[in-house]
């Protein structure tokens, strides 16, 4: 069965906080996007208000609280920021079940992969470790970090940081393409995601399935993520 996991792309942590709220119980992980005006022309909390000075994330921080309802739903981060693996310790607190770092972002695949290669065993354990691609960068550029990572993301839409944009058709080439060069492969698939294009996209070999405005805008929101895990 297809994993379903809802996308959170909010500006303040009251938002945050009320969407994890709608989706725990139903969906076993969220994943939160992490924007910050740099690699991505938007912003999310908490980049929208404060960056590291924020209240919440400070307290998350200094593990005076955790993420909202931490012990209900487990959180993979979507890294849209230029600086992931320099702060990769910083977002490691937060308490991730998985992090995604995005291949436009990263200058130099080699010392990448020494990045990879150096984490500390008891992270690399506990935290799943995927790396984005957007439709534009040739799918080439992640090949040789296939060994080094989990799961690859794919990303469905031109402009990331944003959601409710429009299905770009070359991530089912990019689908089928992983799919059949690494079987093995985990692949998620980011953006533009609905029942239609999440059909398509299971039939070329996507086995998790993000999906933002599809669940948030619909009236019933565990009924809306039936249907996603049945397709």
């Amino acid at each position: 069965m297809v994993e379903i996991i809802p996308a959170i792309l909010e500006k303040n942590y009251e938002d945050l906080k009320n969407k994890i709220a709608s989706v725990r119980g139903i969906a076993p992980v969220a994943q939160i996007d992490f924007c910050d005006g740099i690699f991505t022309p938007s912003r999310a909390w908490p980049f929208s208000s404060g960056g590291g000075t924020d209240e919440h994330f400070q307290r998350i921080l200094n593990e005076q609280e955790g993420m909202p309802f931490w012990e209900d739903i487990d959180f993979e981060f979507d890294l849209m920021v230029a600086d992931a693996v320099e702060n990769f310790d910083i977002y490691t607190k937060l308490g991730p079940k998985r992090i995604i770092f995005h291949i436009e972002a990263i200058p130099n695949i080699e010392e990448f992969k020494d990045f990879l290669e150096g984490i500390d065993m008891y992270i690399r354990d506990n935290i799943e470790i995927g790396v984005a691609i957007n439709p534009s960068t040739p799918l080439e550029r992640i090949f040789p970090l296939i060994s080094h990572i989990d799961f690859a993301q794919c990303m469905a839409i031109a402009r990331i940081g944003y959601q409710g944009e429009p299905f770009d058709e070359r991530c089912i080439s990019n689908v089928l393409a992983l799919k059949e060069k690494f079987p093995d492969l985990i692949i998620s698939v980011d953006g533009g995601v609905n029942l239609e294009t999440g059909a398509r996209l299971v039939g070329a070999g996507a086995q998790r399935l993000i999906v933002g405005s599809a669940i948030f805008n619909t009236n019933d929101i565990i009924d809306t993520i039936e249907q996603f895990k049945n397709l």
